[in-house]
Protein backbone atom coordinates (compact mmCIF):
# COMPACT_ATOMS: atom_id res chain seq x y z
CA UNK A 1 0.00 0.00 0.00
CA UNK A 2 0.88 3.55 -0.67
CA UNK A 3 2.22 5.57 2.14
CA UNK A 4 0.79 8.73 1.29
CA UNK A 5 -3.13 8.78 1.31
CA UNK A 6 -5.08 11.07 -1.28
CA UNK A 7 -7.95 13.57 0.45
CA UNK A 8 -10.31 14.35 -2.28
CA UNK A 9 -11.25 18.22 -2.35
CA UNK A 10 -14.40 19.76 -1.56
CA UNK A 11 -15.35 20.38 -5.31
CA UNK A 12 -13.11 18.34 -7.53
CA UNK A 13 -11.62 20.49 -10.93
CA UNK A 14 -10.02 19.08 -13.77
CA UNK A 15 -6.34 20.63 -13.75
CA UNK A 16 -4.40 17.84 -15.37
CA UNK A 17 -4.59 15.08 -18.12
CA UNK A 18 -5.28 11.71 -16.15
CA UNK A 19 -5.77 8.34 -16.92
CA UNK A 20 -2.41 7.15 -17.97
CA UNK A 21 -2.45 5.71 -22.12
CA UNK A 22 -5.44 7.31 -22.67
CA UNK A 23 -5.24 10.71 -21.35
CA UNK A 24 -4.85 12.63 -23.85
CA UNK A 25 -8.85 11.47 -24.55
CA UNK A 26 -10.19 11.86 -21.28
CA UNK A 27 -12.61 14.73 -20.22
CA UNK A 28 -15.01 15.48 -18.00
CA UNK A 29 -17.17 17.61 -20.59
CA UNK A 30 -19.04 16.00 -23.69
CA UNK A 31 -19.49 17.64 -27.12
CA UNK A 32 -18.01 18.18 -30.44
CA UNK A 33 -14.17 19.81 -30.09
CA UNK A 34 -14.17 20.39 -33.52
CA UNK A 35 -16.07 20.27 -37.06
CA UNK A 36 -15.42 16.74 -38.84
CA UNK A 37 -17.93 15.34 -41.02
CA UNK A 38 -18.13 11.48 -41.36
CA UNK A 39 -17.68 9.98 -44.80
CA UNK A 40 -20.92 7.95 -46.52
CA UNK A 41 -20.56 5.02 -48.80
CA UNK A 42 -22.81 3.54 -50.56
CA UNK A 43 -24.55 0.73 -48.88
CA UNK A 44 -27.56 0.74 -46.14
CA UNK A 45 -25.80 0.75 -43.32
CA UNK A 46 -22.57 3.09 -42.22
CA UNK A 47 -20.58 2.34 -39.07
CA UNK A 48 -18.43 4.26 -37.69
CA UNK A 49 -16.31 1.62 -35.35
CA UNK A 50 -12.85 0.66 -34.12
CA UNK A 51 -11.82 -3.09 -33.40
CA UNK A 52 -11.80 -2.43 -29.63
CA UNK A 53 -14.60 -5.30 -27.91
CA UNK A 54 -17.35 -3.04 -28.37
CA UNK A 55 -16.52 -2.60 -32.43
CA UNK A 56 -16.29 -6.42 -32.68
CA UNK A 57 -19.89 -7.00 -31.32
CA UNK A 58 -21.02 -5.30 -33.87
CA UNK A 59 -18.66 -6.69 -36.95
CA UNK A 60 -19.61 -9.73 -35.89
CA UNK A 61 -22.75 -9.75 -35.91
CA UNK A 62 -22.89 -7.85 -39.71
CA UNK A 63 -20.60 -10.48 -41.09
CA UNK A 64 -23.26 -12.95 -39.47
CA UNK A 65 -25.61 -11.56 -41.21
CA UNK A 66 -23.95 -11.47 -44.26
CA UNK A 67 -23.12 -15.16 -44.29
CA UNK A 68 -26.38 -16.35 -43.15
CA UNK A 69 -27.17 -14.95 -46.65
CA UNK A 70 -28.94 -11.49 -45.77
CA UNK A 71 -27.80 -8.92 -48.38
CA UNK A 72 -29.50 -6.35 -47.42
CA UNK A 73 -27.07 -6.24 -44.24
CA UNK A 74 -24.23 -4.63 -46.68
CA UNK A 75 -22.20 -2.32 -44.61
CA UNK A 76 -19.70 -0.12 -44.85
CA UNK A 77 -16.92 0.45 -42.01
CA UNK A 78 -14.95 3.53 -41.19
CA UNK A 79 -12.02 3.63 -38.66
CA UNK A 80 -12.43 6.06 -35.70
CA UNK A 81 -9.45 6.48 -34.26
CA UNK A 82 -10.09 7.23 -30.95
CA UNK A 83 -6.53 7.87 -30.02
CA UNK A 84 -6.69 10.90 -32.41
CA UNK A 85 -10.25 12.15 -30.82
CA UNK A 86 -12.39 11.11 -34.02
CA UNK A 87 -15.07 10.52 -31.32
CA UNK A 88 -15.32 14.09 -31.07
CA UNK A 89 -15.85 15.57 -34.53
CA UNK A 90 -19.09 16.98 -34.32
CA UNK A 91 -20.27 14.18 -37.35
CA UNK A 92 -19.50 11.63 -34.93
CA UNK A 93 -20.89 13.48 -32.03
CA UNK A 94 -24.27 13.64 -34.26
CA UNK A 95 -24.48 10.34 -34.28
CA UNK A 96 -23.38 9.22 -30.95
CA UNK A 97 -23.91 12.47 -28.27
CA UNK A 98 -21.95 10.23 -26.07
CA UNK A 99 -18.37 10.28 -28.00
CA UNK A 100 -18.19 6.50 -27.72
CA UNK A 101 -17.64 3.68 -30.44
CA UNK A 102 -19.13 1.78 -32.33
CA UNK A 103 -21.73 4.24 -33.91
CA UNK A 104 -24.32 3.03 -36.69
CA UNK A 105 -26.50 4.67 -39.23
CA UNK A 106 -28.89 3.26 -40.48
CA UNK A 107 -29.97 4.37 -44.07
CA UNK A 108 -31.98 1.33 -44.87
CA UNK A 109 -35.42 3.21 -44.35
CA UNK A 110 -37.24 6.16 -45.47
CA UNK A 111 -35.47 8.10 -42.66
CA UNK A 112 -32.01 7.52 -41.01
CA UNK A 113 -31.64 6.46 -37.91
CA UNK A 114 -28.77 6.71 -35.29
CA UNK A 115 -27.65 3.75 -33.41
CA UNK A 116 -25.36 4.29 -30.75
CA UNK A 117 -24.37 1.95 -27.37
CA UNK A 118 -23.05 -1.31 -28.71
CA UNK A 119 -26.11 -3.04 -27.47
CA UNK A 120 -28.61 -1.29 -28.81
CA UNK A 121 -27.19 -2.02 -32.38
CA UNK A 122 -27.29 -5.92 -31.92
CA UNK A 123 -30.73 -5.37 -30.91
CA UNK A 124 -31.68 -2.88 -33.55
CA UNK A 125 -30.17 -5.50 -36.39
CA UNK A 126 -31.33 -8.61 -34.44
CA UNK A 127 -35.04 -7.19 -34.76
CA UNK A 128 -34.91 -6.04 -38.29
CA UNK A 129 -33.72 -8.68 -39.89
CA UNK A 130 -34.99 -11.50 -37.53
CA UNK A 131 -31.68 -13.30 -36.52
CA UNK A 132 -29.82 -13.89 -33.34
CA UNK A 133 -32.93 -12.80 -31.31
CA UNK A 134 -35.51 -15.21 -30.22
CA UNK A 135 -38.53 -13.09 -31.30
CA UNK A 136 -40.66 -13.84 -27.93
CA UNK A 137 -41.45 -15.56 -24.52
CA UNK A 138 -38.59 -17.14 -22.20
CA UNK A 139 -36.01 -17.58 -24.75
CA UNK A 140 -35.85 -13.76 -25.96
CA UNK A 141 -35.59 -13.01 -22.03
CA UNK A 142 -32.81 -15.41 -21.06
CA UNK A 143 -30.80 -14.03 -24.58
CA UNK A 144 -31.28 -10.42 -23.11
CA UNK A 145 -30.92 -10.74 -19.59
CA UNK A 146 -27.14 -12.08 -20.87
CA UNK A 147 -27.12 -8.97 -23.02
CA UNK A 148 -27.94 -6.83 -20.16
CA UNK A 149 -25.29 -8.54 -18.18
CA UNK A 150 -22.83 -7.92 -20.66
CA UNK A 151 -23.37 -4.65 -20.46
CA UNK A 152 -23.74 -3.88 -17.04
CA UNK A 153 -20.42 -5.99 -16.05
CA UNK A 154 -17.55 -5.34 -18.90
CA UNK A 155 -17.41 -1.51 -17.59
CA UNK A 156 -15.55 -3.54 -14.50
CA UNK A 157 -13.63 -5.42 -16.39
CA UNK A 158 -12.55 -2.92 -19.19
CA UNK A 159 -12.59 0.65 -17.18
CA UNK A 160 -11.75 -1.14 -14.11
CA UNK A 161 -9.49 -4.47 -14.08
CA UNK A 162 -8.36 -3.86 -17.16
CA UNK A 163 -7.58 -0.14 -16.95
CA UNK A 164 -5.70 -0.44 -13.42
CA UNK A 165 -3.62 -3.58 -14.99
CA UNK A 166 -2.66 -2.83 -17.91
CA UNK A 167 -3.34 0.97 -18.38
CA UNK A 168 -2.74 3.10 -15.65
CA UNK A 169 0.78 4.82 -15.53
CA UNK A 170 1.45 3.24 -11.92
CA UNK A 171 0.83 -0.03 -10.66
CA UNK A 172 -1.29 -0.17 -7.87
CA UNK A 173 -2.15 -3.28 -5.28
CA UNK A 174 -5.37 -2.30 -3.87
CA UNK A 175 -7.62 -1.05 -6.98
CA UNK A 176 -5.44 -4.78 -9.28
CA UNK A 177 -6.71 -6.64 -6.25
CA UNK A 178 -10.22 -5.31 -6.24
CA UNK A 179 -10.99 -5.51 -9.93
CA UNK A 180 -9.25 -8.86 -10.49
CA UNK A 181 -11.81 -10.50 -7.88
CA UNK A 182 -14.71 -8.93 -9.60
CA UNK A 183 -12.95 -10.29 -13.39
CA UNK A 184 -12.53 -13.63 -11.97
CA UNK A 185 -15.53 -13.84 -10.29
CA UNK A 186 -17.89 -12.75 -14.08
CA UNK A 187 -15.70 -15.75 -15.31
CA UNK A 188 -16.74 -17.83 -12.83
CA UNK A 189 -20.66 -16.63 -13.15
CA UNK A 190 -19.77 -17.44 -16.81
CA UNK A 191 -18.04 -20.83 -16.59
CA UNK A 192 -21.22 -22.34 -14.38
CA UNK A 193 -23.50 -21.17 -16.92
CA UNK A 194 -21.59 -22.80 -20.10
CA UNK A 195 -21.03 -26.09 -18.01
CA UNK A 196 -24.84 -27.08 -18.90
CA UNK A 197 -25.20 -25.53 -22.50
CA UNK A 198 -23.70 -24.89 -25.42
CA UNK A 199 -23.93 -21.09 -25.70
CA UNK A 200 -24.47 -18.49 -22.80
CA UNK A 201 -28.66 -18.13 -23.65
CA UNK A 202 -29.09 -22.08 -24.26
CA UNK A 203 -28.58 -24.16 -27.35
CA UNK A 204 -28.62 -21.38 -29.80
CA UNK A 205 -26.42 -19.01 -31.28
CA UNK A 206 -27.17 -15.29 -30.00
CA UNK A 207 -25.98 -11.55 -29.53
CA UNK A 208 -25.91 -11.92 -25.77
CA UNK A 209 -22.58 -14.38 -27.60
CA UNK A 210 -21.94 -11.91 -29.69
CA UNK A 211 -21.64 -8.84 -26.96
CA UNK A 212 -19.89 -11.18 -24.34
CA UNK A 213 -17.93 -12.66 -26.48
CA UNK A 214 -15.19 -10.15 -27.82
CA UNK A 215 -14.67 -8.98 -23.87
CA UNK A 216 -14.97 -12.47 -22.06
CA UNK A 217 -13.67 -14.80 -24.80
CA UNK A 218 -10.87 -12.77 -26.01
CA UNK A 219 -9.53 -11.95 -22.66
CA UNK A 220 -9.36 -16.38 -22.12
CA UNK A 221 -7.61 -16.21 -25.37
CA UNK A 222 -4.72 -14.37 -23.95
CA UNK A 223 -6.19 -10.86 -26.40
CA UNK A 224 -7.15 -8.46 -24.11
CA UNK A 225 -4.67 -6.81 -21.31
CA UNK A 226 -2.15 -9.84 -21.93
CA UNK A 227 -3.63 -11.15 -18.78
CA UNK A 228 -4.62 -14.43 -19.39
CA UNK A 229 -2.02 -15.91 -17.35
CA UNK A 230 -2.88 -13.52 -14.30
CA UNK A 231 -6.32 -14.40 -13.94
CA UNK A 232 -5.64 -18.59 -14.84
CA UNK A 233 -7.79 -18.32 -17.63
CA UNK A 234 -7.32 -21.86 -18.67
CA UNK A 235 -8.93 -23.00 -14.79
CA UNK A 236 -12.47 -22.03 -17.24
CA UNK A 237 -12.73 -24.72 -19.04
CA UNK A 238 -15.87 -24.08 -20.14
CA UNK A 239 -15.78 -20.56 -20.73
CA UNK A 240 -12.88 -21.73 -22.84
CA UNK A 241 -14.67 -24.22 -24.93
CA UNK A 242 -17.41 -21.35 -25.82
CA UNK A 243 -14.82 -19.03 -26.28
CA UNK A 244 -12.64 -21.36 -28.98
CA UNK A 245 -15.84 -22.32 -30.79
CA UNK A 246 -16.85 -18.68 -31.39
CA UNK A 247 -13.58 -18.23 -32.01
CA UNK A 248 -13.86 -20.40 -35.12
CA UNK A 249 -16.77 -19.22 -36.96
CA UNK A 250 -16.13 -17.90 -39.94
CA UNK A 251 -17.83 -14.64 -39.62
CA UNK A 252 -16.31 -13.63 -36.37
CA UNK A 253 -12.55 -14.03 -37.95
CA UNK A 254 -13.93 -11.64 -40.19
CA UNK A 255 -15.58 -9.04 -37.94
CA UNK A 256 -12.27 -9.53 -36.19
CA UNK A 257 -10.36 -7.44 -38.67
CA UNK A 258 -12.85 -4.86 -39.45
CA UNK A 259 -11.88 -1.73 -38.47
CA UNK A 260 -8.40 -2.70 -36.76
CA UNK A 261 -5.91 -0.22 -36.27
CA UNK A 262 -3.39 -2.59 -34.25
CA UNK A 263 -1.50 -5.89 -34.34
CA UNK A 264 -0.30 -7.99 -37.49
CA UNK A 265 -0.68 -6.17 -40.52
CA UNK A 266 -2.42 -8.94 -42.17
CA UNK A 267 -5.42 -9.07 -39.38
CA UNK A 268 -6.13 -5.24 -40.30
CA UNK A 269 -8.53 -4.51 -42.48
CA UNK A 270 -9.55 -0.61 -41.61
CA UNK A 271 -12.02 0.13 -43.98
CA UNK A 272 -14.66 -2.22 -45.12
CA UNK A 273 -16.39 -1.61 -48.00
CA UNK A 274 -17.37 -5.36 -49.64
CA UNK A 275 -16.50 -8.95 -49.19
CA UNK A 276 -13.73 -8.57 -51.44
CA UNK A 277 -11.67 -6.23 -49.19
CA UNK A 278 -11.17 -9.26 -46.72
CA UNK A 279 -8.77 -10.61 -49.50
CA UNK A 280 -7.54 -7.59 -51.28
CA UNK A 281 -7.41 -4.41 -48.80
CA UNK A 282 -5.74 -5.57 -45.84
CA UNK A 283 -2.83 -3.10 -44.45
CA UNK A 284 -0.18 -5.95 -45.71
CA UNK A 285 -1.78 -5.86 -49.35
CA UNK A 286 -1.95 -1.89 -49.00
CA UNK A 287 1.40 -1.51 -48.03
CA UNK A 288 3.10 -3.41 -50.13
CA UNK A 289 1.71 -1.90 -53.24
CA UNK A 290 2.85 1.31 -51.99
Amino acid sequence: MSDSTYTPPKVWTWEQESGGQFASINRPIAGATHDKELPVGEHPFQLYSLATPNGVKVTVMLEELLAAGIKEAEYDAWLIKIGDGDQFGSGFVEINPNSKIPALHDRSGSEPVRVFESASILMHLAEKFGRFLPKDGSARTEVLNWLFWQMGSAPYLGGGFGHFYAYAPEKFEYPINRFTMEAKRQLDVLNRELATKTYIAGEEYSIADMAIWPWYGQLVLGRLYDAAEFLDAESYEHVMRWAKAIDARPAVQRGRMVNRAFGELSSQLRERHSAEDFETKTQDKLEAAE
